[in-house]
Formats: structure tokens, C-alpha cells, sequence
């Protein structure tokens, strides 16, 4: 057993390559062989948000805070509130952060495989954001 107490990780910020706008990543666990599950709270700051990306084995999302928005390529903008839980299937392109105005924090768990947990993409753009493309 492995107790992980609340503070013992410091928050990072990820890298700019990947997110737009002022994003915190508090880490809640690794992966621990033979598991592959690893897990993080990230918050996004208004306007906030990852790229496009896709995760090999899926991704779950549980919105613990805020406002959110959600985006699977070609589908629409979706709002996510406390509460929700979003599941994106292996090898689905999306994206997610926080809506314009209101900040929001999820936890963010998925698997990695052959080493893996993302494959990132372009970032969205202002339009995609906005939903004006």
C-alpha cells in the first residue's frame, strides 16, 4: 500500500507546446508497473486549454470544478460542469479546458501504452475555440 498525501507533489506547469493560455498540473499518481493507469488534477484559467490530441488507451475526465468545454473533432462544443465525467475512446482527436470566463479543474486519468499516455497535435485555434470553425 502507498499513501500519496495531499501537497506531497509539486504543481507544474505543462509545456506551452501543448496548452494554450495558464494551465496548472498537480500530479495524483504514476503509472506503477504492470498497472498503466496514471492520473493528474489540472486547472485551466479562463480561455485555457489543451491542443488537439488523442490518448492510445482512452481518456476519463471528472470535472471537480468551474466551467469547461469539450471538443471530439467534427462534433460541437460541449459545456462540462462539477460532476460530469467525460470518457474519449482510444484514438479520438479532441480537445478540453476552461470556458472563457469561469475557470475549471478535472481530473484527468488515462493509460499509456508502449510508453505512452498522448499523442499531441495542432493547437486550437481561436475560431475552433470560439466555435467559429
Amino acid at each position: 500500500m502507498d499513501i500519496s498525501r495531499a501537497g506531497s507533489k509539486p504543481s507544474a506547469q505543462p509545456p506551452e507546446e501543448y496548452f494554450t493560455g495558464t494551465v496548472r498540473l498537480d500530479p495524483l499518481f504514476a503509472a506503477e508497473a504492470p498497472g498503466r493507469t496514471s492520473g493528474a488534477a489540472v486547472t485551466f484559467e479562463p480561455g485555457a486549454r489543451t491542443a488537439w490530441h488523442t490518448h492510445p488507451a482512452g481518456q476519463t475526465l471528472i470535472v471537480t470544478a468551474g466551467l469547461g468545454l469539450v471538443q471530439r473533432k467534427g462534433g460541437p462544443i460541449e459545456e462540462i460542469r462539477p460532476g460530469d465525467v467525460v470518457w474519449f475512446p482510444a484514438d479520438e482527436v479532441h480537445w478540453h479546458g476552461a470556458s472563457p470566463e469561469v475557470a475549471m479543474t478535472h481530473i484527468a486519468i488515462q493509460e499509456s501504452i508502449d510508453g505512452s499516455p498522448v499523442s499531441w497535435m495542432e493547437k486550437v485555434t481561436d475560431d475552433e475555440y470560439q466555435g467559429r470553425k
